[in-house]
């Protein structure tokens, strides 16, 4: 290996407020509980992008024993003109039990507190979005009692 490499440089997307229902239990699973949150809509925000959250959406989670917890949601996204844009999102939430018993009683808890950090996915159609397509992206979350705020950053 020659010398240090570069590290990545991030450049912010936008910031996603998705709304969600409450959380349906499905039972114990091979990677711990088992569970899903609807997603009921939305908006995002970023420089040169905005528009909707569409509802219909979830987030599949694996929640260990220790709190642990695997998220992989699934939604869409709709530009302001119109353009429809799949989003996979996975990602791993963890912090000390009492933070995520706050969390899970619908508390707001400082992000600083936990770790929820994910990388998504876009599956964009052909035109001015496509550029989403050829990307990698990084993601910071914060859970609410009734929103999660995503804020995504392109790794250049």
């Amino acid at each position: 290996m020659s010398g240090n490499p570069a590290s990545p440089v991030l450049q912010f997307v936008l910031e996603l407020r998705v709304t969600i229902a409450p959380t349906i239990v499905l039972g114990e699973g091979p990677l711990g509980m088992r569970r899903t949150v609807p997603i009921t809509g939305g908006a995002f925000e970023g420089p040169g992008l905005s528009g909707r959250v569409l509802p219909g959406g979830a987030d599949w989670q694996y929640v260990a024993s220790d709190g642990l917890t695997f998220v992989d949601a699934q939604y869409v996204i709709e530009t302001a003109d119109g353009v429809r844009i799949e989003v996979r999102n996975q990602g791993v939430r963890h912090g000390p039990r009492e933070v995520l018993e706050r969390i899970a009683a619908g508390e707001a808890v400082p992000p600083e507190a936990y770790y929820f950090r994910a990388t998504p996915r876009f599956f964009a159609p052909a035109g001015n979005y496509e550029w989403l397509n050829r990307a990698v992206f990084v993601a910071s979350g914060e859970r609410f009692a009734e929103v999660v705020v995503v804020c995504v950053w392109q790794v250049l």
